[in-house]
């Protein structure tokens, strides 16, 4: 969940205040790094699930609010707009079961979603972009009221010097946009998965969850159209890269895929961080150096694909925890569930594995296959381990067996493991992710963005996994 700050304006005494509170910290974890206090006992899984609020019309509603209140759930809390939210869960440990938990906890908190909105005549909906989500509902006016969100915005712009948003995105068609507050952001919704893992397995965990950003942007693909123009298979990716940016270079976008790999510790991160992030939000916390709140929040100031985080556990030791942000919001739990599986047996194969993978695969290839296959969904064309590949032929024929061979190992039965590899399969298989289903559905009906709202809403409610789906 994101973290509340105090205040929406700031001294340039808060900044340096905050920065050398930001420097201890820093310091602080690279003790414990050393000390080994982030070594692990086993893994945990954890997500988060944004969504939005429409109304009879299939337009998003501003009143999220009204929605949480009805609600009262503290897991379900307020994003950057009034027609978002977000569920997050408890984390389950690896072993039988966990992703039937999962499934059931899902399910049941989404039910409790969706009726809080229809006593609100409102409707719960996941869905990467909302196709009918247009200029008229993304400014200020709908913000979240939330201090840290109006500071947010406040501090990218004064970092731009007051230069607006340029929002330029080629795909099947050309996309050119201005924008004079951050609230592009809150137009592209995702599924957060996060690892928890041992200091000892972080840079392969981390690594891997880059590598395999690929074939998961591409499963996952829920956003082919922004601002009525048909754009990337997931257009979320350029949307948010490019909706916070304040600067050209990797380090002020802020939103970004990364320079390299990390090579000794998931401390490179955190220095990263320090050294060449500039502070967006120096809230200052009463609260002890060994709590982390400001190296926490600097770092949720910065929104890497994959992204390192330290939390701490019920007993207050410190973890790390990868948190891999390239799948859309899902078409429905069973496939929130699939792709969960399948990112989870795929980790445990790659950080298990005896030659890593990232020596097989540069980073260089790393991100352009990211790239590649954000634009293009599941038809990207691949570079992995030395040879060109279509992206299907390599789900299917590779990785979900190395994805089985991984579930295995965490010792999940055969009866856990083929439900939701298969839905996996046949969505690869027939090609319809929800972005195929929603450009199919439009190939059929035409430019009628509302019907494709509330047809996607009706079969979302159907509960079934979206290769099932008819157009």
């Amino acid at each position: 969940m994101g973290q509340e700050i105090h205040q929406v304006q700031f001294t340039p005494e808060a900044f340096a205040e905050f920065e050398r509170r930001l420097r201890e910290e820093t310091a602080l974890l690279v003790a414990w790094e050393r000390e080994g206090r982030l070594r692990g006992s086993g893994y945990r899984l954890g997500f988060e699930l944004e969504g939005w609020l429409i109304d009879s019309e299939g337009q998003p509603t501003p009143h999220n609010q009204a929605f949480l209140r009805e609600l009262d759930d503290p897991l379900v809390v307020p994003e950057l707009a009034r027609f978002n939210f977000e569920i997050n869960n408890d984390p389950v440990d690896f072993g039988p079961g966990m992703f039937e938990r999962m499934r059931e906890s899902l399910q049941a908190r989404w039910r409790r979603c969706e009726a809080a909105a229809r006593a609100l005549q409102m409707q719960a909906l996941s869905i990467g972009i909302l196709p009918t989500v247009g200029r008229e509902h993304l400014h200020l006016g709908n913000i979240s009221p939330l201090a840290r969100y109006q500071a947010l915005n406040e501090q990218v712009f004064r970092l731009r010097e007051g230069a607006p948003i340029e929002l330029h995105i080629e795909g099947v068609e050309r996309l050119d946009h201005l924008h004079d507050d951050v609230m592009l952001e809150s137009a592209a919704t995702s599924l957060q998965l996060h690892l928890q893992v041992g200091s000892e397995q972080a840079v392969r965990a981390f690594n891997g969850a880059k590598i395999l950003s690929a074939p998961m942007v591409a499963i996952g693909a829920n956003s082919p159209f922004f601002l009525q123009h048909r754009l990337w298979e997931e257009t979320r990716i350029p949307v948010f890269e490019q909706a916070v940016a304040v600067g050209a270079s990797d380090y002020s976008r802020r939103v970004t895929f990364g320079i390299r790999y990390a090579r000794e510790s998931l401390l490179e991160a955190f220095l990263a961080n320090l050294e060449r992030y500039p502070v967006l939000l120096p809230d200052l916390m009463d609260s002890p150096p060994e709590a982390l709140a400001h190296l926490r929040l600097h770092n949720g100031t910065i929104w890497r694909w994959n992204r390192p985080l330290v939390g701490f556990d019920e007993q207050g030791r410190p973890h790390y925890r990868i948190e891999h942000r390239v799948v859309a919001a899902g078409t429905s739990a069973l496939d929130v569930v699939a792709d969960t599986a399948f990112f989870v047996g795929l980790m445990h194969y790659l950080i298990a594995r005896e030659i890593p993978m990232e020596q097989e695969i540069p980073f260089e290839r790393a991100r352009d296959n990211f790239y590649r296959a954000a634009r293009h969904g599941l038809a990207a064309e691949v570079d992995w381990q030395g040879h060109r590949t279509m992206l299907t032929k390599l789900i299917l024929e590779e990785l979900l067996p190395r994805a089985r061979e991984g579930l295995a190992a965490i010792g999940l039965p055969g009866d856990e493991i083929d439900p939701p590899l298969e839905i996996i399969e046949r969505r690869v298989a027939t090609g319809q992710t929800g972005a195929a289903w929603q450009r199919q559905w439009i190939d059929r009906h035409g430019p009628d963005w509302r019907g494709l709202v509330l047809t996607y809403a009706e079969r979302q409610a159907g509960s079934r996994p979206v290769h099932e789906w008819q157009p």
